[in-house]
Parts: structure tokens; sequence; C-alpha cells
């Protein structure tokens, strides 16, 4: 697949081929004498940009989460387009979708581009912490609002930045507070955590070690390892001399997959197991661990099994569960949840911007915090467009008719199935 091979033509999608920047303010004068800001004529359609990993070690995460994004431009146009507000009509959108191959350097390259060449008015990071990195220091470089899908790291939030969004997921240094309490309440005391050394897993496992650390408990083993990193043996046989009462694994899918798979294939039995994909990506875990491989292990719920009836943006859950289905058959889970999700979330800026300015942008997605609520929960930013809602329970998975079922065990508010702990045959 060629680098800059365009996924989505305007042709698939039923738009437009004329490109189109964002549009900058002009003034005329009022009768007064007065100079007042005016708009300019309304674009002929609303650009948005993107990469995505065609192949390589996040193929898996960025094509669903892609597929979720290009649901929502269809479904904008099926209706005329997206309501843009400060022009009280639809606007046709067009997608430009790179291939970044899972490298941050062509991601970095390619998000140059759109900024710089395709002009787009929405710009959209691609999955994950990694590839969503260039991004933020290029938006905030070139003052263009990043739309940040699942990159979470704590370092892409900050207060002179104020040209990123998170939309999907909360910033994983908030992640691991529910995991935390639930340790705490199983009173599970010898815990063991490997965690890859990205921003995504690392400050999860500081604020796993933070939280604990308050309520007395030390970790018995803490160690960081290459985000490359397949081979989890001879970690494993460390970690299981300690005996610990809990292990913890914080890495991305192309890491979760191997560790699940050395536990098994060790005859290691541990009384819990936390990993962080299998949530996101049952059906692929299904595929390349098995079900055998899966049972009673712990993982992040996230919103795709939680059922929300009544959104104030989109479709509810039910209804985009069954239409996403039709339009991607095979394709549904937690990562094209996220993807439809974005583009609510740009939708709604959209509405409430008063033109189509970055900064005006932005301020209509800081209205819509608080105010929001999508099949991915309630849509929260802090002052620095960091993600505070959509907070992610802790989940076991259990044998089921159907293989694998995913089930909220913690908190008690959110659960629809009771923790086993310990895992049977630990």
């Amino acid at each position: 697949m060629r680098t800059k091979a365009l996924l989505a033509t305007a042709a698939t999608l039923g738009i437009t081929l004329a490109a189109c920047g964002s549009s900058s303010s002009s003034s005329s004068s009022s009768g007064s004498g007065t100079s007042t800001p005016a708009l300019p004529a309304a674009p002929a359609q609303i650009t948005v940009g993107t990469t995505y990993s065609g192949s390589g070690a996040y193929a898996t995460s960025s094509i669903p989460e892609l597929d979720g994004l290009k649901f929502w431009v269809q479904q904008e146009n099926s209706k005329g387009g997206v309501f843009v507000g400060a022009y009280k009509k639809r606007i046709p959108v067009k997608l430009i979708a790179y291939n970044d191959l899972s490298s941050a350097t062509t991601a970095a390259t390619q998000y140059n581009q759109l900024i710089t060449q395709d002009k787009v008015n929405i710009f959209v990071a691609d999955f994950g912490s990694v590839l969503t990195a260039p991004a933020v220091s290029l938006a905030e470089a070139h003052k263009v609002v990043l739309f940040d899908q699942t990159g979470t790291g704590i370092p892409f939030f900050t207060p002179q930045n104020k040209y990123i969004i998170l939309c999907d997921l909360p910033v994983s240094s908030i992640w691991p507070d529910v995991l935390a309490k639930f340790l705490i309440a199983k009173q599970i005391k010898n815990i063991a955590v490997v965690y890859g050394t990205n921003d995504f897993d690392a400050s999860q496992a500081t604020t796993l070690k933070s939280d604990l650390a308050a309520a007395g408990i030390k970790l018995t083993y803490y160690q960081g390892v290459p985000t490359s990193t397949t081979s989890y043996g001879t970690i494993l046989q460390t970690i299981s001399a300690q005996k610990p009462d809990a292990l913890i694994e914080f890495g991305y899918a192309a890491n979760d997959t191997p560790f699940l798979q050395n536990v098994q294939s060790s005859g290691m039995h541990f009384k819990m197991v936390f990993t962080v994909f299998p949530g996101q990506l049952l059906g692929l875990f299904q595929q390349q661990v098995g079900n055998a491989g899966l049972q009673y292990t712990y993982t992040y719920g996230t919103n795709f099994y939680v059922n929300y009836p009544t959104v104030t943006e989109g479709l509810n859950s039910a209804a985009f569960a069954t239409k996403f289905a039709n339009a991607f058959p095979g394709q549904l889970n937690s990562l094209s949840l996220d993807g439809y999700n974005t583009g609510l979330v740009v939708q709604a800026s959209l509405k409430n911007a008063k033109s189509l300015s970055q900064a005006d942008i932005r301020a209509g997605a800081m209205a819509a915090s608080g105010n929001m609520t999508t099949l991915d929960g309630k849509f929260v930013l802090n002052s620095e467009g960091a993600q505070t809602g959509e907070l992610l329970p802790v989940a076991q998975l259990f044998p089921s008719s159907a293989g694998i079922t995913v089930k909220a065990v913690y908190p008690a508010s959110q659960a629809t199935g009771t923790a086993v702990y310990p895992a049977p045959g630990a």
C-alpha cells in the first residue's frame, strides 16, 4: 500500500473533490460606521484529515478506529453533511486518510502534509499515544486543533497547549484509579507490574504505583520494558518466583497478546492477571490467544460494553451496533465505537463554533464539555483539553456459550457481574 494513498475517496463517500482549508475572518462596515467581523462564504465541504495504520503493530487497533470515523462521515453525508452552526446549515464532509504503516516518522510527514498542503478544517490523530505524539507538536506549532482520538499520554496536555481535544478515552493517568481501588477493596497486596516504556503505559504504571503506595501497598515487582517487547518468558519466571497475588501488564495490543500467550504456554497460574486491550479488541484476542488463555483474566471495561439508551449526540448504543454492523460487517468493536465518537465530538464542535477558525472550533468543543452524553459516556474536558469523563470500570473475562463474555465487576455502580478471585486453577 502506498504510504500516501488516500483510503477514502470522494467517490466512495459520495462527496465533492475540491479541497477546502480553514476559513479566516473578514470585516465589513456597519451602518453606524463601526467595523464588525463577517463570515466568509460557506465552504463547499468540510475536510477532515487523519492517518491510519494499514499494516504493522498498530493496524489491528487503527483500522477499526478509522472505520468508525468513516461511518460517521457516511452518516452525516447521508443527511447532506455535518451541521455547521456558524452557517446554520449542513455542509458535506470529505475524509482524507493517509497510511502511516504504524510508523511515527511516516505519520509526522503525513500530518504535516494534512496541515500545510491539504489545509484540512479538522485535524485528527491516528490511534494511540505513539502515533499521536508527532501530531501534538505539529498542531501546536501551526495553531491547528488536534482531535486526539485515543492518544492519552500525559505529556500531551499542558496549560500552554490550547490546540488539543481528547475525544474518546480519559487521559491515561487516571485509567488505573478504579483498578487500584479494586485491588485495595480485595485486600490484594502482593502485586507485580510490568509495563511498556511509552507515555501511554508508563503513565498508567506510575498512577497505579502511587495509588497503591497511598494505601500502604508496595509493589513486589515493578519493571518497564521496551514497547517492542514480544517475549515475556524470562520476566514471568522472575515474577512467578515471588508468588504474586496479582500480575498487572500495561501494554499495547501487540504486547498484551504475546504476554497472555506466554502466561498460557508457561503453565504458570496466577490468582489475577490484568491486561489492557482484550476489552477493546476481544475478537482479535480470542483468535490470537484463545478462549482458554483469556478465561478469568481482567481488563478495562470500555463503554462498548455499557448500554447508553439515551444520548444527546449521535446514535445510541443499540442503534450504532446495528447500523455499523450493516455498514462494516465483522468490524464492530470498542475501537470502531471510538472512531465514531471522534466524529461526534467534531460534530458538536462544529455545531457550537461561531466560525471555522481553529480557535472557534476548539471553543465549540469546550462548550460541549459537560453538556454532551454519547454512546461513549459523559464528555468532560479539563482546561487543557484532556478527557476526564468516560471512566473505565474493571472488567473480567468469563467463559460463556460465545466463548468469552466481558463483564464489568467494579465499581458496583457499573458492575454487570461478580469478580471471581482467585482465578480457578491458580
